[in-house]
């Protein structure tokens, strides 16, 4: 059953025929498990992190384990930090009060965590047929789902998925803040304001949030410009599905100023989360799981 869904789910997907394998291979016996540690949990919600950089195909895995989950007869609920952040407006007021790169969407700072820790108790005990609106955000527009669009789920659930480039990640020491580690530190965030508060945020409502993991599992980019290479064909897959006028798309030189903003938490994801993490997949440059 599950490899006819598998297949059918990379035909939706559109994706390689590679993938098939990799997730035989892999994804399956991380399905058992998963569901090994649902069943410990004897009804109690469970809570499944992924980490991955952009591009390493986070969000495609959380959909195709949802989709297995759901087919065992789990009410799962597929949710994004991104789905999290803060509008353009209220970004635009952090960058003139706090920091102007804060005005990019991204790094800790720039979501509604409490609206994260409010919205995972009640996806788990609400009544079970009451509506719960989950929150969304619009890539090529830059801003906020209007709450009349956003996706509606009737509770209540017993997995949440929730899958973000640095979910699971605890903040760096001190020391390591102070020097820039790219030219938009050293040439926009000279004195460390910014990655000060960036790391400040990190240690305070996202730790509740990454608290209630129950599991973890990282997806581990090659390296940095892999991450770079992969985050622009992102864009470019954005631009097909978006209006040619989005304001929110960015061109090649605006992505690799983008990725600026991610660099210092994207490699301390990948310096630390290996040791803590239930589960690490190494991904090489091809996108395929690494056995080495």
């Amino acid at each position: 059953m599950y490899q006819q869904l598998i297949d059918e789910f990379i035909r939706q997907q559109r994706l390689p025929q590679s993938y098939a394998i990799d997730a035989s291979q892999n994804f399956l016996p991380l399905l058992r498990d998963i569901e090994n540690q649902i069943a410990s949990h004897k009804g109690q919600g469970f809570v499944l992190g992924i980490n991955g950089a952009q591009g390493t195909g986070k969000s495609t895995l959380a959909l195709l384990l949802s989709t297995l989950l759901a087919s065992d007869g789990h009410r799962v609920a597929n949710l994004s930090i991104d789905d999290f952040y803060y509008s353009k407006a209220s970004r635009e007021a952090l960058a003139q009060t706090v920091h102007p790169l804060l005005a990019s969407r991204g790094v800790p700072g720039t979501h509604d965590v409490d609206s994260a820790l409010a919205l995972l108790p009640r996806l788990f005990n609400t009544e079970i047929a009451e509506p719960v609106t989950l929150p969304g955000f619009d890539k090529a527009t830059d801003d906020c789902v209007p709450q009349a669009r956003c996706r509606q789920l009737r509770g209540p659930v017993d997995v949440v998925i929730l899958e973000g480039w640095f979910v699971g990640a605890e903040p760096q020491q001190e020391s390591e803040l102070l020097e820039p580690i790219n030219r938009l530190e050293e040439l926009e965030d000279g004195d460390g304001r910014w990655r000060h508060y960036v790391n400040q945020q990190l240690a305070a409502g996202y730790q509740t949030l990454f608290a209630s993991l129950d599991s973890l599992i990282l997806l581990a980019a090659p390296g940095i410009d892999q991450v770079l290479e992969w985050r622009r064909l992102q864009e470019e897959k954005l631009r097909q599905r978006s209006q040619p006028d989005a304001s929110g798309l960015m061109s090649s030189e605006e992505i690799a100023r983008f990725i600026q903003h991610f660099e210092r938490l994207t490699r301390h994801c990948l310096n630390t989360l290996p040791a803590t993490a239930d589960r690490v997949f190494s991904l090489d440059s091809a996108h395929r799981i690494s056995t080495a």
